[in-house]
C-alpha cells in the first residue's frame, strides 16, 4: 500500500507542474466554463466590487452600477454603468428607492445588452438607500429573464437607521421575488465581530466578507481546487434557495477543525434557524497542511444538524498563504428568520399584508403615491438613460 501512496505523491507533483505550465488562453479550455458576473448596485455594492477588483478574481467579470457619478468615478470594475443620467443628473437617488428603480428601468436596454449571456450572477447591494435598494431588483429581473442563476448578497441597515429599515424591507421583498437566492447579512451582527472598530472600518469588514465569499465560490468553480465545485452544483443549491444565511469561521488553533465549526455556528450573520435549511453550500479554505480528512470533517460537522433531506454540496481549496489556519464559509438556503419572510411562509403571510400601493400612501401621502404609480407606468422609453464605461 505504501508504494501506491508514494507513486501517487510523485504523480501529484508532476500534475501541479503541468497545470502551472499550461496556457489557459485556448478555446478548448474556455469552452464549458460558465460566465460569471459580480454586479455591485449603489454605493455599498460598488465598494464591494471595487474591493473584489483590487483583490483580483479569476473567471468572473465585475460591474458597478450607480446613479452617483462621483462615486462611480472613484471605484474600479471591468464595466461601470451610470443609470438615470437625465433623471438624477449623476447626483444620486437621494435615498429614494423609487428613483433608483426608475433610473434602472430607463436604462433597461443597456442593462439587457451589457449583462447578457451570463450563467451565474452575484448582485451585491446595501439595502435601505436609494440606488442599491431600487436598482438591485431590476438588475435581478433582467438577468433572470435572460436565463442566469441570480444570487443576491445584501446587507441590512443598523437598528438605529429606522427610516432605512422600512425601505430595506420593501427592497428585500422585491429582490427576493426577482432572484433565485438572497443571502442577507445583518450589519448589526458586525458588532459581534468588531464592536470597537470605527464605523468606516466596520463597513470595510462587511465589504471584505462579501468579497471573500464571492471570490471563494467563484474560484472554486473556475480554478483547480482540492475539491472543486462546478456550475451545476451551484445551480442545484441556488436555483430555489429563497432566503439564505452565511456562516463564517476561521481558526489557527491546534484543533482547527472543531474550532472553525464552533466559531461559524456561533456567529451567523442573520438571526435565523439554519437547522431547517433545505440546502447548504460549504467552502473550506486551508493551507498546504489541510488534509482531505480535515476538510470533510469540517463540512460534516457544520451540516450535522440539518435535515437528512437537505442538499449539501461542499468544496475545498488550498492557498499557500493559509499555512497553519483554516477558514470555512457556509451558505444555508431555504432558512426561516423572524426578520424575513421565508419561502414556505410567503404565500400565507403575503395575503394578510397591506398591498404595496397602500404602503406608499402611508409613507409618502396619497398625492405622492399617485405620482409614483403614474411615473412607473411610463418608464420604458425608447431612449436609454445611461452611460457605460469599460475598463480595458
Amino acid at each position: 500500500m505504501q508504494s501506491f501512496v508514494q507513486e501517487a505523491m510523485k504523480f501529484s507533483e508532476k500534475e501541479k507542474e503541468y497545470r502551472k505550465n499550461s496556457s489557459s488562453d485556448n478555446d478548448f479550455e474556455d469552452f464549458g466554463q460558465p460566465r460569471i458576473m459580480i454586479i455591485g448596485c449603489g454605493g455599498a455594492g460598488n465598494n464591494t466590487v471595487n474591493r473584489l477588483y483590487n483583490m483580483g478574481i479569476e473567471g468572473a467579470e465585475t460591474v458597478c452600477i450607480n446613479t452617483d457619478k462621483q462615486h462611480l468615478d472613484n471605484v474600479r470594475a471591468d464595466k461601470k454603468i451610470l443609470v438615470g443620467k437625465t433623471l438624477t443628473r449623476g447626483l444620486g437617488a437621494g435615498g429614494y428607492p423609487e428613483t433608483g428603480k426608475k433610473a434602472a428601468e430607463l436604462a433597461r436596454g443597456t442593462l439587457e445588452e451589457v449583462l447578457k449571456d451570463v450563467d451565474l450572477v452575484f448582485i451585491t447591494a446595501g439595502l435601505g438607500g436609494g440606488t442599491g435598494t431600487g436598482v438591485a431588483p431590476v438588475v435581478a429581473e433582467v438577468e433572470k429573464e435572460q436565463g442566469a442563476i441570480v444570487v443576491g448578497m445584501v446587507s441590512s441597515p443598523f437598528r438605529v437607521e429606522r427610516a432605512r429599515i422600512f425601505k430595506a424591507e420593501e427592497g428585500l421583498e422585491d429582490l427576493r421575488r426577482a432572484a433565485d437566492t438572497v443571502i442577507v447579512l445583518d450589519n448589526n451582527r458586525l458588532l459581534n465581530y468588531v464592536p470597537n472598530l470605527p464605523i468606516d472600518q466596520a463597513f470595510s469588514v462587511m465589504d471584505q466578507l462579501i468579497a471573500e465569499t464571492v471570490k471563494g465560490i467563484t474560484e472554486t468553480i473556475t480554478v483547480p481546487s482540492l475539491i472543486n465545485l462546478d456550475y451545476a452544483d451551484i445551480r442545484t443549491i441556488m436555483s430555489c434557495g429563497g432566503v439564505a444565511v452565511m456562516l463564517v469561521g476561521e481558526s489557527k488553533n491546534q484543533d482547527k477543525s472543531t474550532e472553525v465549526v464552533r466559531t461559524a455556528l456561533n456567529h451567523p450573520l442573520l438571526d435565523v434557524d439554519y437547522k431547517g435549511a433545505t440546502g447548504s453550500l460549504v467552502h473550506v479554505t486551508g493551507g498546504p497542511d489541510l488534509s482531505l480528512k480535515e476538510a470533510e470533517e469540517i463540512a460534516s460537522m457544520l451540516t450535522y444538524e440539518l435535515s437528512p433531506s437537505a442538499n449539501v454540496i461542499w468544496g475545498a481549496r488550498i492557498r499557500e498563504d493559509y499555512e497553519g489556519k483554516v477558514r470555512v464559509m457556509a451558505i444555508m438556503t431555504g432558512v426561516q428568520s423572524a426578520q424575513i419572510l421565508g419561502p414556505q411562509a410567503e404565500a400565507g403571510i403575503l395575503e394578510s399584508r397591506t398591498d404595496a400601493d397602500s404602503i406608499k400612501e402611508r409613507r409618502f401621502g396619497r398625492v405622492t403615491a399617485d405620482r409614483l404609480r403614474t411615473s412607473s407606468g411610463s418608464l420604458r422609453k425608447k431612449h436609454d438613460d445611461s452611460i457605460i464605461d469599460f475598463i480595458n
